[in-house]
């Protein structure tokens, strides 16, 4: 076997680590392919015998080029109008789905470490979830093991309430349901019954379409503008839940049109503490390939983030 072929086949073997870790720290699948190519780019230059690991050495270049492409991005998210979210994963079963549904990388998750400093995510990815040794995740970031443990501890208290325990898939698929019904009922009193009292909502409409220019906070507040919204949907609006990130969501249908996606995060109560809107049509290019559901499965009525 070739050199060349080795490469390639130990990089499609570990390629969903390697977008993986690129997409926790930057946030959207453009920036994400593009780490993964750089990678893949520097793997082909590597001695494949001074390679102990592939996967963790994948990982650590996809980490340290991730780590660049923050710093050129800054800017960006800088200047960035309203709120703003990752951009959702919405993808058929493959590596990529699979692997963040087995290490419970809800969009919940992504939300709070794109709110984490950059090296944050990095430690995140490369220690809690990949699993490596701190003395490898220190050099790969030039710190001391002591900060590194450090940064591990803080993030790992940040992510606390978004990480669902283990088999909890089921208990947010039934929440999920549970909060569409309410919604699309227009039941205020399911519906609270579903929120914690401290719940955010946040819409990212990114300047091109309308949505909420700030955080929605408290129960009653996210209730009453869910219900709101809903109450003023276009009568052709439907709602398909489909694979987002590594979990469960929602595609909200203007006829043909993908308009949103829904993902919300759930506490270890079993309550929603999260709700994420994305209307920004950069953000749901890859959604809108998907076709339209043919009904909403709620009463022919969804959310809507309108005013």
């Amino acid at each position: 076997m070739s050199t060349t072929t080795q490469h390639d086949e130990l990089f499609t073997l570990h390629r969903a680590v390697v977008f993986a870790v690129a997409y926790e720290v930057l946030g959207t699948r453009a920036d994400a392919d593009d780490v993964t190519q750089d990678t893949y780019l520097r793997w082909r230059g590597v001695d494949l015998q001074q390679v102990r690991d592939p996967r963790a050495y994948l990982a650590t270049i996809a980490a340290r080029t991730a780590l660049n492409a923050v710093r050129r991005t800054a800017r960006r998210r800088e200047d960035y109008p309203g709120p703003w979210l990752p951009e959702p994963l919405v993808v058929d079963e493959g590596p990529e789905q699979e692997f963040l549904r087995r290490e419970q990388l809800s969009y919940a998750v992504t939300v709070l470490l794109q709110e984490a400093r950059p090296e944050q995510r990095v430690v995140f990815m490369l220690h809690d979830v990949l699993e490596l040794p701190y003395p490898a995740v220190a050099e790969a970031l030039g710190k001391t093991q002591a900060a590194v443990r450090q940064i591990a501890h803080r993030t790992r208290t940040r992510l606390a309430s978004a990480r669902p325990a283990a088999g909890a898939a089921a208990e947010h698929e039934a929440v999920l349901s549970a909060f569409l019904a309410a919604v699309a009922g227009g039941d205020l009193q399911a519906l609270l019954s579903l929120l914690a009292p401290d719940t955010v909502l946040v819409s990212d409409g990114g300047g091109k379409v309308v949505a909420a220019r700030k955080p929605v906070l408290g129960a009653d507040r996210v209730a009453a503008f869910l219900l709101a919204i809903t109450a003023t949907a276009d009568p052709g609006t439907s709602a398909q839940v489909v694979g987002l990130n590594g979990g469960s969501g929602v595609l909200v249908h203007v006829g043909a049109r993908v308009d949103l996606s829904l993902a919300l995060g759930v506490d270890r109560r079993g309550r929603v503490d999260g709700v994420y809107l994305v209307r920004n049509p950069d953000k749901l290019a890859t959604a809108s390939s998907r076709q339209a559901p043919c009904s909403s499965g709620a009463g022919g009525r969804a959310v809507a983030d309108r005013p």
